[in-house]
């Protein structure tokens, strides 16, 4: 198929599983079809043309989508930027699912500030989550639990070496159930808990602090903890302003509801006031079509199935699939429900710098 053809309709793509050090992914069985075992491939990267930090022996292209056509999203962006972007000088989004079987490292994300000084990069990587499914007795942990100093901190960075519970105790831990918003604002500490299948936006980075000894059995690597960095400057990435009940407030978001006539429901989960770096909806239908829907923007579907329709025409869509949303198509698009269909629909940044 020509590249004026995939780009005259929504872009689906290839999976795109990434390796990481956590273990996961059963979950994936009900959303992907994928096989019901965890393993170290527990990330789908969506719409993606950011590079995995996986190390240098591995494949340079891992993390970044690849269309059903087999071409690379960062050469369709390269080749058709404007039609694909319009006035946008990068996509400046990343999109994953994920599903944890273990707890992750505990852990914050740098700010654009932090980024800029020690890692040449103008984005840091706040991010959000939307809970998709849980295991039994599944959490997240976010923010301290109570006041610490930076001197403290690391006195549990190092008791972490050989005690698994000396970090998780100083933060907050929350259970989560389906359909649960988090926020995750750069420098906040945090760990996704066991049993989280969850869809995540995020700044388009890879950048991760996670000052812990170990990721279940795996023993961390000073560059897996660090990023490079020396320990002393890591740790200043992390906010040590707000702990306890204050932290859970900036975390926990409750949705908003824009529109809803009985059969279309749309909800913003996280909006342009609580981040400027990205926006996430959720549209649900019961028997109907909309066309509210954002351009470019990536839609997920996570529950139900339908179709998608474009002046290339219909295509069906279910549960697990995804696919972006060019700008050229701006107000062509509409989505159909049959029966009841749940999307989610992630915005990039009104305007990149």
């Amino acid at each position: 198929m020509s590249q004026t053809k995939t780009i005259n309709r929504p872009i689906f793509f290839e999976r795109n599983r990434v390796w990481r050090v956590y273990t996961g992914g059963r979950l994936f069985a009900d959303f992907f079809g994928d096989e019901a075992a965890d393993g170290f491939y527990p990330e789908e990267w969506v719409a993606s043309d950011v590079h995995a930090l996986n190390g240098a022996d591995r494949d340079p292209a891992e993390g970044i989508s690849r269309t059903r056509e087999g071409e690379l999203l960062t050469e369709l962006f390269r080749t058709h930027r404007r039609e694909l972007l319009g006035n946008r000088r990068e996509w400046g989004v990343l999109v994953k699912l994920l599903d944890s079987a273990i707890r992750l490292p505990v852990q914050c994300h740098p700010d654009p500030a932090y980024s800029r000084r020690y890692l040449h990069s103008d984005h840091g990587k706040a991010e959000s989550w939307v809970i998709l499914e849980t295991r039994e007795n599944a959490c997240i942990y976010f923010g301290f639990k109570e006041q610490i100093t930076k001197a403290e901190f690391a006195a549990a960075v190092a008791a972490s070496e050989r005690d698994p519970d000396a970090m998780p105790a100083l933060l907050n831990r929350i259970p989560v159930q389906k359909g649960d918003v988090f926020f995750i604002g750069s420098n906040m500490i945090h760990a996704i808990g066991a049993g989280c299948l969850l869809l995540e936006t995020q700044e388009p980075t890879d950048f991760t602090i996670q000052p812990e000894y170990h990721c279940g059995d795996v023993r961390l690597t000073p560059e897996q903890m660090y990023l490079g960095l020396p320990a002393d400057v890591a740790l200043d990435c992390f906010n040590y302003r707000v702990w306890g009940d204050a932290a859970i407030a900036l975390g926990k978001k409750t949705p908003r509801v824009l529109y809803d006539d009985g059969k279309v429901k749309d909800e913003s989960l996280i909006s342009f006031a609580d981040t400027p770096c990205f926006a996430v909806r959720r549209l649900t239908l019961t028997d109907a079509s909309t066309d509210r829907l954002d351009y470019p923007a990536v839609c997920v579907i996570t529950e139900g199935e339908g179709s998608v329709q474009s002046p290339a025409g219909s295509e069906p869509v279910k549960k697990g699939d995804y696919f972006l949303l060019p700008d050229c198509l701006r107000g062509k698009v509409s989505l159909t429900g049959a029966g009841h269909m749940e999307a989610i629909v992630c915005i990039p940044p009104e305007e990149t710098k």
